[in-house]
């Protein structure tokens, strides 16, 4: 199996080589890291989304269109000097052997939680060792990434050495979600829209750290809600124009009645 990968990965290579060497795709030749750089989140997104669906060829597809990303960026890099696809895979073979010393070196793990704390320290303990200005635990996350992804990224990170709500009771979690409410409520009573957002703010780190003990992921729940909604407001929007009377002609009271209908029929 791993000599067919080796084969079957040595010539991808080769074609993103021809790709981008002479005589190769103009379109490909032209690329630049900051050009590529959107196609790799599009290619993650389309990657999530097929694992949602549950489609299987369709994520095998877009498994290859995301390895297509890292190969491209690696020839790239090669070209200018940096670096090449081997020094990626050997880079992440070195580091996936490094950080599961309970595989590779003996050390005892009993369960997924010590697997992440050892995780952590062995990740700070590389942070110290390349001199980076921040040894942060959180250093590591990237800006771009979507807010939601990102608290539940940070609180879990912070939960990985200690810093966290005491597992098996959500009581104090209910009574900050709870807390951070009527926290909201004071700053909209005052009118000031730059606390207003703060609260909201803590209001959805709140929530998110709720989810994140009760096991749900928060992005993957709010993806669901919105599919759940769009669904239920389509067929709204089929109901009215299927009476044949325009939306303005509708009272509030009369659209919550044909929401109610959709509810039932979705």
């Amino acid at each position: 199996m791993e000599e067919k990968a080796g084969k079957a990965f040595e010539e991808l290579l080769s074609v993103m080589g021809r790709l981008r060497g002479e005589g190769g795709c103009p379109w490909d030749r032209e690329q630049t890291m900051d050009s590529i750089r959107a196609y790799v989140t599009e290619e993650a997104y389309e990657l999530v989304d097929a694992i949602t669906r549950g489609d299987m060829d369709e994520i095998r597809e877009e498994c290859g269109d995301l390895l297509l990303q890292v190969v491209f960026i690696a020839r790239m890099e090669s070209e200018a000097g940096y670096f090449d696809a081997t020094d990626v895979v050997r880079g992440l073979s070195d580091k996936m052997i490094r950080r599961h010393p309970h595989v590779f070196a003996g050390v005892r793990a009993e369960s997924s939680g010590e697997v992440l704390e050892n995780w952590e320290q062995i990740k700070a303990g590389e942070k110290e060792k390349k001199k980076k200005k921040d040894a942060s635990l959180l250093s590591g996350l990237p800006k771009s990434m979507p807010p939601l992804a990102k608290a539940f990224r940070i609180q879990g990170k912070a939960a990985h050495v200690g810093f966290d709500w005491p597992k098996g009771n959500l009581s104090p979690l209910y009574d900050k979600v709870e807390e951070e409410l009527a926290e909201l409520k004071e700053a909209i009573g005052d009118e000031i829209p730059e606390r207003v957002e703060e609260e909201f703010g803590d209001l959805l780190f709140a929530a998110v750290n709720l989810a994140r003990h009760i096991e749900v992921n928060p992005d993957g729940a709010l993806d669901r809600a919105n599919s759940k909604f769009a669904a239920r407001f389509r067929e709204v929007e089929r109901l009215v124009a299927e009476s044949g009377k325009p939306w303005s002609g509708y009272s509030p009271e009369e659209l919550d009645r044909l929401w109610e209908e959709a509810k039932i029929s979705l």
